[in-house]
């Protein structure tokens, strides 16, 4: 695996950031710590089942075990596509005990997105289900092993491993010979894949001392304890669900499982588990007001709700505040180029925790700069990012990574946004979103925003649109919420000149689609969209 050693010491982690986090800094040295000084406390919770630190540490290992008998070294690629799942977990933390890379793959992937990011990664051992809705991931992945191929096992959860593959359970069976592994706080852990909603994604391998004293911190400041329950309805398979994982680790919280999101499952979870933290994102919290499946009661147990993953509208984070009498509803912006680089606290005002995504974790430096240079508080510009957690450049993409860094070490997230005089950070776009009508350039966030509160929109996205004499226009694609008849362009634009908007900023085509294409982390595909705009009459 070739990362650019240079930029990774030209934004490394700093001395003074590392020397801040006390304890143990690999995976492994949390959970044997755990495993050693509470080994009943409480780390996995499934249905019924609940699963304590010392049989955790037991199955890691037993799975770290099989792992190296198959062949995996230090520095080897293991990728996995499981849900939110006990298996998940143990196999995260195996892979690290193993000394190897945890590649993540998302649920929804199938034969062509599977193949060419295993291929990429040079993973050499997949695990995954046998069976997982009309898709068999064990002979998807049965399928790419072969004499040129760098996969060469693939072990399968479930009950029906296929010919040919080696079942998760055969793990059990396995006696603990891992002292011969060192595991250092350097050593990359992680290789996760941006989502790739305007682009193709780009791999991003992560060490254990980027990641977990950034959870760490983050655990202290959330206030997550050894006492907390942690829910998260984002996926494992995406970062902000891993960061969900990290935090309660590095507190030695208890994790209740949720496989599969839907909005009755995830409401099924809160009464049955009773977590006191819980990461969501905003799709998941507006599904499940909308269809009114949250009360007080429901929520009575929460001290903070995280949401992250894509700008929350106000009036989602108000709505769900509003059923809230004990917690604080929390927002946080993070990317897999750097876990969690700034979030809302406990006991912030209002304003902030509904309106913005707070202030930067710990030893993170936030910046926003446009072509003069960096910019005074209140002013958009593009995002710049530099801290301990920040990610060394790209996996066999020295073009993409070069590209990602200004010449001072900052690295370019390509998020357009503001911060206040506090230092509180407002997301407000992607540059690539940005619409140059005729020599006008605006930003489409907050009229999507806007949009999103008519009465009959479910969801809208705004993507430009060719056009032979200004260049771009506005179309607006627009997922049509319980009206009795069909939105209009005129209605859009109504609604829009009641809010007081530019009409340079109206969208000037509407086009209704059933459903938004969306990434497993349930972001808008912006891209696919501004492809079907480009093919409009």
């Amino acid at each position: 695996m070739k990362v650019v050693d240079e930029l990774r010491q030209r934004i490394g982690p700093t001395e003074q950031a590392i020397s801040q986090h006390r304890g143990p800094t690999t995976l492994k040295d949390w959970i044997s710590d755990r495993a050693l000084r509470t080994p009943s406390a409480t780390a996995l919770i499934r249905g019924d089942e609940k699963l304590d630190y010392a049989e955790l540490h037991q199955r890691a290992e037993r799975v770290a075990a099989l792992l190296v008998s198959l062949g995996v070294r230090k520095g080897d690629v293991v990728a996995a596509q499981l849900p939110n799942c006990v298996e998940f977990v143990v196999a995260y933390l195996a892979v690290g005990y193993a000394g190897a890379i945890f590649q993540t793959v998302h649920m929804p992937y199938r034969l062509a997105e599977i193949g060419l990011l295993l291929d990429h990664s040079g993973a050499k051992v997949f695990i995954c289900l046998d069976h997982f809705k009309d898709f068999s991931p064990a002979n998807c992945g049965l399928s790419l092993v072969g004499p040129r191929s760098s996969l060469k096992h693939v072990i399968v959860v479930g009950n029906e491993a296929p010919p040919g593959a080696i079942a998760f359970s055969e793990a059990f069976g396995h006696e603990r010979s891992l002292t011969d592994i060192s595991i250092h706080p350097g050593d990359l852990f992680q290789l996760l894949y941006t989502s790739g909603t305007t682009s193709a994604p780009k791999g991003v391998p992560i060490s254990y001392d980027r990641f977990l004293p950034n959870a760490s911190k983050s655990a202290e400041e959330l206030g997550v304890t050894c006492g907390s329950v942690v829910l998260s309805a984002a996926p494992f398979t995406h970062l902000y669900g891993l960061f969900s994982l990290n935090v309660a680790f590095a507190a030695g919280a208890a994790i209740a499982l949720l496989p599969v999101f839907a909005p009755h499952l995830l409401v099924n979870a809160i009464n049955t588990f009773r977590p006191t933290a819980m990461f969501v994102a905003p799709a998941h919290i507006a599904a499940c007001l909308q269809e009114g499946l949250l009360s007080t009661d429901d929520l009575s147990c929460l001290e903070f709700v995280l949401i992250s993953g894509s700008a929350c509208p106000q009036t989602v984070a108000r709505n769900l505040q509003a059923l809230m009498n004990r917690g604080d509803v929390l927002q946080l912006w993070g990317m897999s180029e750097l876990q969690a680089g700034s979030f809302t606290r406990p006991g912030d005002p209002d304003h902030v925790r509904f309106g913005t995504a707070g202030r930067a974790s710990p030893g993170t430096g936030l910046r926003i700069t446009n072509e003069s240079g960096v910019v005074k508080a209140g002013i958009e510009g593009d995002l710049e990012v530099r801290g301990p957690s920040v990610f060394s450049g790209y996996l066999n993409n020295e073009v993409a990574t070069t590209a990602s860094f200004t010449n001072d070490g900052w690295f370019r997230t390509g998020d357009l946004a503001r911060l206040d005089v506090d230092g509180n950070l407002t997301i407000t776009g992607r540059s690539k979103d940005v619409i140059n009508r005729g020599g006008v350039k605006f930003n489409p966030s907050d009229i999507e925003q806007l949009i999103a509160q008519h009465p009959n929109v479910s969801s809208c996205a705004i993507v430009p649109m060719p056009d032979a004499v200004l260049g771009e226009r506005a179309c607006c694609f627009v997922v049509q919420g319980s009206g009795d008849r069909d939105l209009q362009l005129a209605d859009i634009c109504e609604w829009l000149a009641a809010q007081g908007v530019a009409k340079l900023k109206w969208p000037e085509r509407i086009e209704l689609i059933s459903e938004m294409p969306m990434t497993p982390t349930k972001k808008i595909m912006k891209g696919e969209l501004t492809q079907k705009a480009r093919m409009l009459d």
